[in-house]
């Protein structure tokens, strides 16, 4: 960027609500979150139909990671250019290519021709989540994004309950497929309402994108996906295929890193990991995506498995997950602007250690009440960390450097859910191949088994959380609406 100050975009002191002159843009954001938040509420209900009608159950951790892969390594790639070139034409990109992906998606006839086309839904995602937070980042103050998150928030109460519900209801009486079909009014909706409300006024310059780092970065973490999800399936752990897929990884993130410090544009700029605050803000984002996507990942499969209830209601279950989040997430400013960022985090993650620990105890004794409580109580406790962490970051930046920070974070997330839904399912197939019945799920002891076996994993990752949110530093807002960091 040739500019230090902010561009001219729809900001304004005219309140927060719907009938402001920024009501229609914030409708807007809301609508492009919603793109997101259906699709990470709808397809773990349908999972159990999806492999019914393809086939290939110890593949369905596909479904997830190379979506949240191709998402995580788009992310900063995105944030880059929209630093450059603004917003706008970023989240109209990501609302097109998750419009391709979704009817791609809906026209699967093959489980790996459903995994390949998830990637170009994961390009879109990789767009449309972080530009939605970071243009509301742009034009509301800080003092006013603790509203403006809780509305954003809401989205994720709504797609709780309309998500599962319409999995559940297309899986049992229509078809999967729909699942995917049902994005397709969605992205017509948001993305003529932000064409149209969405202005801002950015002085363009010449940008050297980094290509070479994007594609170390995707393929150290395709390698490390694949070593994870085929290691103990196609091949043993010990096996030189194993062995040499971890130990790809491991080297190019190595060469990563040497390219990033070359690179005239880094596409993930190291100086992110030199401030303390964003880089434990980083680490959090890491540890909450893996907790998420490890719970609603398995839930549903867990508990149709053992109790055998209907897609309908599992989909009810995991729901509690992302009603509790939004409802913890609108009230987080009100914690973070009297108590710090800090310790609003520790108490969210306190709450996410307990909940998770509860769904790993009863995990042998399944219980649909104690399973939906749980998921409700460590969606309280996400809602009171990702949030937080996120606006602590952002506020902590100029706006030229905004965009790249909010990808950081989303990246961050994004890669804990691919790497996380990874190993939880390692961990599961694992238990599964070792099954007589040959890795199927008609045995509801060994469901139960190697869920829980994941949601222990679950539990040892909310820990870790726990002690990357301790190493924060105290922040707190200043009088000028940006963010004062002690230590």
């Amino acid at each position: 960027m040739s500019t230090t100050s902010e561009p001219v975009t729809n900001r304004h002191r005219d309140g927060v609500g719907f009938r402001s002159e920024r009501g229609p843009l914030l409708i807007a954001l809301m609508l492009s979150t919603g793109l997101v938040a259906i699709d990470a509420t709808i397809l773990a209900t349908s999972v159990p139909s999806i492999v019914g009608d393809l086939g290939s159950f110890s593949q369905f951790p596909w479904l997830f990671s190379i979506y949240l892969l191709a998402q995580a390594v788009s992310v900063p790639v995105y944030a880059k250019l929209s630093d450059t070139f603004g917003r706008k034409p970023i989240i109209l990109l990501g609302i097109g290519l998750f419009l391709a992906g979704s009817i791609l998606c809906g026209l699967a006839w093959s489980m790996p021709a459903l995994i390949a086309f998830r990637v170009v839904q994961g390009l879109g995602a990789g767009a449309v989540q972080p530009m939605a937070v970071t243009i509301a980042g742009d034009i509301y103050s800080v003092e006013e994004r603790a509203k403006v998150q809780g509305y954003l928030a809401s989205v994720w109460a709504i797609a709780s309950v309309a998500g599962p519900l319409l999995g559940g209801l297309f899986s049992e009486f229509v078809s999967w497929r729909w699942i995917f079909f049902v994005n397709v009014p969605l992205c017509v909706i948001a993305g003529w309402m932000i064409f149209r409300r969405f202005h801002e006024q950015i002085e363009k310059t010449k940008h050297r994108i980094d290509y070479a780092g994007s594609a170390v970065l995707t393929v150290a973490l395709s390698a490390l996906i694949l070593a994870a999800l085929e290691g103990g399936q196609a091949w043993a752990w010990d096996s030189i295929q194993s062995i040499g897929a971890f130990a790809l990884g491991g080297v190019l993130l190595v060469v990563f890193v040497l390219v990033e410090r070359r690179a005239a544009e880094p596409v993930l700029p190291l100086w992110v990991f030199s401030r303390r605050l964003l880089l434990t803000t980083t680490l959090i984002s890491l540890g909450v995506g893996a907790i998420l996507l490890g719970v609603t990942s398995f839930v549903p499969t867990y508990l149709e498995g053992t109790i055998h209830i209907t897609p309908v209601v599992s989909g009810l279950a995991v729901a509690a997950i992302t009603l509790g989040w939004p409802l913890a997430a609108s009230q987080s400013g009100r914690l973070y602007l009297r108590i710090g960022f800090k310790r609003t985090i520790l108490i969210g993650m306190v709450l996410a250690v307990a909940g998770a620990l509860s769904l790993a105890l009863s995990a042998p004794r399944p219980d649909l009440l104690v399973v939906a409580a749980s998921c409700f109580v460590i969606g309280l406790g996400l809602g009171l960390v990702a949030t937080p962490s996120l606006i602590a970051a952002q506020s902590s930046v100029p706006w030229e450097e905004r965009g790249v920070v909010t990808g950081t974070n989303f990246f961050a997330r994004s890669i804990g859910s691919a790497l996380g839904v990874a190993v939880f399912g390692a961990i599961a197939n694992g238990i599964y191949a070792g099954h007589p019945g040959g890795g199927g799920t008609s045995d509801p002891a060994t469901v139960a088994v190697a869920s829980g076996a994941a949601f222990i994993a679950v539990l040892v990752c909310a820990v870790a959380t726990v002690a990357a949110a301790a190493s924060m530093p105290d922040a707190r807002l200043r009088s000028d609406g940006r963010v004062a960091v002690a230590g």
